[in-house]
């Protein structure tokens, strides 16, 4: 309980040091966090050693970031962009993994590897790239529409890519996992099933707990709901990020929506912090100090690559020509869910362990490229109107 405490307040105080500053230097929340987690983490000051423990737990950030933005989401606005989500997703996914993949087999990795590289660094973090918007107001601007439909369908493309590792694997050892039709055949069914507690039986629930009159209790019931419905997704190898904003989209036209959003929104933006916090932490020095040129290589190609792709695409995507730069510089980091596929590609022997601790360090290098870059494109973008005649 002790340990608890004193990682709690590490983790406050560093925050409370290293955020407000980044801010007021002009560099964003999200940088400060990530620097904050640099610092704690066991190859500076040394106060924070458990890394994996506080990233699984910090990952909860994100689940309530997507649950909130699907309070936002009615089921016919969903629908509405489908074209966005499928198109769009589809699109950006296949051309940044066909691109990353051909640079990693001109660097001379087999194409096994190449190809995990690619999926895996093809997207983007929901949890930076979200968070960015919501600071801006771009959510509902087509830039921000965009950006939600790609990443929502990166969510959605955990089944299949979970499912094609085993088959990447130099060797198929064998196996008593499910075969993929039946893991979808699962996380249809799963899906179903909470689609119907959701439209038949929450509204009954959600009376009788407003009933009691018992404010806690309520919040306690909404963290169930979220917590319960990303945990059951992620049984069935969806993402918990999906089944949380499934869990929110459930409620959005609920009479409880205003009174659940404000209960949850300090537990996001602290569990949010955290998250980046960790990220940070886990941050592989060693990695860096052997094949600092590799490491480099691989940054510039991954945030280069997919900032080039992206600014391509963006005008396919209805991004206007003022933003087309400022969407693709936003997308073109690694995602957290890149350090679940590594994680599955070492367990299936696609990949060895020092090619996993390479990919997770480009992956947490390029999230902390984003914001640094973001900055420059402001700045850059300011001097450009200011330079325009009046």
């Amino acid at each position: 309980m002790t340990k608890l405490l004193i990682d709690v307040v590490i983790f406050l105080a560093s925050a409370l040091i290293a955020v407000p500053l980044s801010v007021r230097l002009g560099f964003g929340a999200v940088l400060g966090y990530l620097v904050a987690g640099i610092m704690i983490g066991p190859w500076v000051l040394k106060l924070v050693t458990d890394v994996d423990a506080i990233l699984h737990f910090s990952e909860l950030g994100i689940v309530l970031m997507m649950f909130v933005i699907g309070l936002e989401m009615r089921v016919d606005a969903l629908w509405a962009m489908r074209r966005t989500i499928f198109g769009y997703g589809t699109m950006q996914m296949t051309v940044c993994a066909a691109a990353l993949f051909a640079i990693f087999v001109v660097l001379g990795l087999p194409w096994r590897i190449a190809l995990t590289g690619g999926l895996a660094l093809s997207l983007s973090s929901t949890a930076m790239v979200m968070s960015e918007l919501q600071q801006r107001g771009l959510m509902n601007m087509p830039t921000g529409r965009a950006a939600f439909g790609i990443l929502l369908f990166q969510d959605m493309a955990a089944i299949p890519l979970i499912a094609l590792l085993p088959l990447l694997a130099p060797k198929v050892a064998v196996s008593t996992a499910d075969p993929g039709w039946l893991v979808a055949l699962q996380a249809l069914a799963m899906l179903l099933a909470v689609v119907l507690a959701g439209r038949y039986l929450l509204q009954f629930v959600l009376r009788v707990i407003t009933s009691i009159e018992v404010p806690e209790i309520f919040t306690a019931f909404a963290l169930l709901w979220i917590v319960g419905i990303a945990l059951l997704m992620q049984t069935v190898h969806l993402s918990m990020s999906l089944g949380a904003f499934v869990a929110g989209v459930l409620l959005a036209d609920s009479d409880y929506r205003h009174q659940i959003e404000i209960d949850m929104a300090p537990f996001k933006g602290l569990l949010l912090g955290l998250f980046f916090i960790a990220v940070g932490t886990s941050i592989d020095f060693g990695v860096l100090l052997r094949e600092p040129v590799r490491v480099a290589v691989l940054v510039v190609a991954l945030v280069s690559i997919k900032t080039i792709a992206q600014w391509l695409l963006a005008n396919r995507f209805g991004v206007p020509a003022s933003q087309r730069s400022y969407f693709a510089i936003l997308l073109s980091q690694g995602g957290e869910f890149a350090f679940v596929v590594m994680a599955a590609s070492l367990a299936a022997g696609v990949i060895d362990r020092r090619q996993s601790s390479l990919v997770t360090l480009v992956v947490a290098l390029s999230m902390v490229a984003t914001p640094l870059l973001l900055v420059v494109h402001r700045r850059f973008s300011l001097s450009s109107v200011s330079r325009e005649p009046g």
